[in-house]
């Protein structure tokens, strides 16, 4: 693992990079409200999909200033204009070496969601995992990436907003809900956690595997 700084805008954005020899692609992290690039949940899964050949971003997605602001107001982990702009530029960063794919939780899914939809040309595949893509408002419907959308089975105020967003996206490209049965929100139960990076290994794998299409 190797720390990074990546420029985004006038701000250092602070970062932990793993790239495997002969990487599959580079998944890039977009964290939750309230959390950051040490989320545990987020690096177990990221070190399930470096052992399936993956290399992973994990960053911060506010400054150190701007997340002692956020624990006092809440107000910047809910702005996912900003919070998606700022991920589009890292993906452009990570973007030389390869097919790139986003992994988001909570508010982080609709700022990947928002990304993707801006940089179809760069993102190939989307995981949210308990996300709320229904921020995501009308950019729900230009996601070109193929997404999967990863809810536990007892999150079901997640889980509804989940279903309508699906509703608002492009069917034909292949977008998907999948349940993990017994889960709640933050996917604590035996199991479930690892259930997630199984179905994001395989999601990426299918989808970053003939990215970009000829």
């Amino acid at each position: 693992m190797t720390g990074v700084q990546v420029p985004v805008g006038d701000v250092l954005l602070e970062g932990d990079l793993v790239e495997p020899s002969g990487s599959r692609g580079m998944i890039v992290f977009a964290h939750g409200s309230g959390s950051g690039r040490h989320s545990p949940r987020n690096r177990q899964v990221a070190i399930a999909l470096n052992a399936e050949g993956f290399g992973t971003l994990l960053f911060d997605l506010l400054t150190v200033d701007e997340e002692t602001e956020d624990r006092r107001t809440a107000r910047l982990r809910f702005d996912v204009p900003l919070l998606a702009g700022r991920l589009g530029e890292v993906v452009a960063w990570v973007r030389a070496e390869g097919p790139v794919g986003l992994f988001g939780a909570s508010t982080g899914a609709a700022a990947a969601l928002v990304a993707a939809a801006a940089s179809a040309e760069s993102v190939g595949a989307v995981v949210s995992r308990g996300g709320r893509p229904d921020l995501a408002a009308r950019a729900l419907e230009e996601v070109r990436a193929p997404t999967l959308l990863i809810v536990g089975g007892r999150d079901l105020e997640v889980l509804s907003l989940n279903e309508r967003a699906l509703e608002g996206m492009d069917q034909s490209v292949g977008h998907r809900l999948t349940v993990v049965p017994g889960a709640g929100h933050l996917f604590e139960e035996p199991g479930a956690l690892e259930e997630v990076a199984r179905l994001s290994a395989e999601w990426f794998s299918a989808n970053l595997r003939e990215w970009p299409a000829p």
